[in-house]
This record gives C-alpha cells, structure tokens and sequence, in this order.
C-alpha cells in the first residue's frame, strides 16, 4: 500500500481551509459523494467507504477488494462503477455502505483508469480512447461501442450527449450514436490534459504542468 494516502473535508468560505481527514490504507484516486457518505478508489486497498456526516472526523465504515489497483470511481445510484486496471470495470452494490458487494464485473480492453456515469451508460477511459458500457444491469454490464484518442486518454467528464476527454488535448466527442462515438472537436492544451470537468458550458482542464 502506499503511505500517507488522505481523504479530507474542506471547507472554502474565502480560503481553503482543511476541517477534516482520514488515512486510508491505499492511494486514494478517485472518489464519488452520495448522502453521508464518501466512495474513494483507494489504489490497491480497491473500494473504501469513508462517513463524512461529521467532516471534522470521517470514518472508514466498509470496504471491497479490487482485483487490481483501482484508480477511479463514479456512482450510479445504489452502484459503484470502479475501474480497475487490465481488470476492467466492476460494479458495487453499495446499498449497504458498510458491506459493499460486488455484483458484476467486464473485461475491457487497455487499462481501465477513469470513469463516468450518466443515467444507464459508464463511460470508461482505458488510456487509448474510451469505452461505453451498459449498466442498466449491473450483474450483466455490456460494451455498447468504444473509440480511440490520438493521445493517451486519462480523464472524461459527460454532458449532455457529449464526453470531453482529456488526451493530450481536450476531445470533444459526440455521443448521440453511442456503438459509435465520434471526435467533433479539439482544443489545445498547453501542458498535456489529464483531467477534466464540466459545468455549464464551460470544461475544467488539469492540465498538468500548466496547472
């Protein structure tokens, strides 16, 4: 495991100010918020479940295993898509967040490092491009189409019928026909995009280097 992995609650009236943390026993990657509770992709300590209904002392409360590292996260109600390596994806019943259960599970191709929920679909960045899956029934997930990225891919965010991926640039790729998702757009980074999120109409890029 890798030491001195945190999961914190911060608080940003004019400043950030750190209220609140807990270590947890692998590398923290990911992590998705539903009610009081916190789900982090800790690494190689797989599915952490973090109550943070007091931020100034979160408390892990339950636990899965991954089969491999597992560096990201994203909720889908009472399920928890977690992408784990050359594993694949695996889906967790949640429902119970002090006994997470693994419910279903799909090989991908590459290795399987970020992912994003919208409605029935997990959108699963595999470092070459990106795969759509399925997940309207978590024990049976299925790849409903996939693409590649002209750079490596390492983060997604989704809005709307389109996925931003950031991959080396931003791409913006077209998901009104998901067996087959298409890059419309580009925008050039400076630093090499690595993450991204989106609110409105704009796109939040890590951008590495360049911040």
């Amino acid at each position: 495991s890798f030491a001195g992995a945190q999961a914190g609650c911060i608080d940003f009236p004019e400043s950030l100010t750190r209220i609140g943390s807990v270590e947890t026993p692998g590398h923290a990657g990911g992590s998705g918020v539903a009610g009081q509770f916190a789900y982090v992709a800790d690494g190689v300590a797989g599915l952490q479940v973090i109550d943070v209904s007091n931020p100034a002392t979160p408390e892990i409360v339950g636990s899965a295993p991954t089969p491999e590292r597992a560096p990201g996260i994203a909720l889908a109600g009472s399920v928890a898509c977690v992408s784990v390596g050359y594993s694949g994806l695996q889906l967790f019943d949640v429902s119970s967040p002090f006994s997470p259960q693994l419910v279903g599970s799909l090989d991908l191709p590459g290795w399987a490092s970020r992912v994003a929920v919208v409605g029935d679909h997990a959108y699963v960045i595999n470092l070459e491009g990106m795969c759509v899956v399925d997940i309207s029934a978590p024990d049976a997930p299925w790849i409903v189409g996939s693409m590649t990225t002209p750079g490596q891919a390492f983060g997604v965010a989704v809005a709307g019928d389109h996925a931003y991926v950031a991959a080396g640039d931003l791409q913006v790729v077209d998901l009104s026909n998901l067996a087959s998702p298409q890059i419309v757009g580009t925008a050039s980074t400076a630093g090499g995009a690595f993450g991204v999120a989106v609110v409105g109409n704009l796109a939040y890029v890590c951008d590495r280097a360049s911040g």
